[in-house]
């Protein structure tokens, strides 16, 4: 290797640190300033995949600390998770409800949608002014919400007054406007490209 060579690797190696030493100290002052600590609530919104995947991720983040948890399932139901299979193994550390009866083109029956949405409502409301439950997932309520089978201002309410340290995960496309102005953190899965698109079937492990 030449004396050049060597001279520039040396030079782009050096003004290499002085960035990566300017983006640490942004960093850590940022992280300085974030020094409230209570309870958050997720929303994870959008057409794309992976609301639910990153609820359920953060939900095994939670055992993982000896969080105390539970997880409401609203529309799902009528079929077997491999998400419920493994989350089932914890009973002494999660309350796992399933309450919902399928995908609505699959009951074709909307009142007894919105009851199953009212039954599971009423479950997780009892979580939300529970102090015991550290992390509470609200898998697809945001469905429920959209089609009004839920009246958005009582969730909202019952999302402000859980105890304050209770972090909470909101899942489903069409997140209302007023959930996404109180919650803390929103994503929103964008979708570029999907396999059932392709004609390939939902599989076990992916979406099952």
């Amino acid at each position: 290797m030449s004396d050049t060579s060597s001279h520039d690797e040396a030079a782009a190696e050096a003004r290499h640190r002085e960035r990566m030493q300017r983006k640490k100290e942004l960093v850590d002052r940022r992280i300085a300033r974030a020094t409230i600590e209570r309870g958050v609530l997720v929303v994870n919104t959008g057409n794309g995949k992976g609301k639910s995947s990153s609820g359920f991720g953060m939900l095994a983040r939670s055992l993982g600390h000896g969080f105390h948890c539970g997880v409401v399932q609203f529309i799902k139901g009528s079929f077997s998770t491999g998400e419920e299979a493994f989350f089932r193994r914890f009973p002494d550390e999660l309350d796992y409800h399933v309450m919902g009866e399928g995908y609505t083109w699959e009951t074709q029956d909307k009142a007894r949608d919105v009851l199953a949405a009212e039954a599971a409502w009423a479950v997780a409301a009892a979580m939300l002014a529970d102090p015991r439950y550290d992390f509470v997932l609200l898998d697809e309520l945001n469905i429920a919400l959209v089609k009004g089978y839920i009246d958005v201002a009582r969730v909202c309410d019952a999302l402000r007054a859980r105890p304050p340290r209770q972090h909470v995960v909101v899942t489903g496309r069409g997140a209302p406007d007023t959930l996404v102005e109180l919650a803390d953190t929103v994503t929103e899965m964008r979708l570029v490209k999907h396999a059932f698109q392709a004609g390939i079937k939902a599989q076990q492990g992916i979406e099952l």
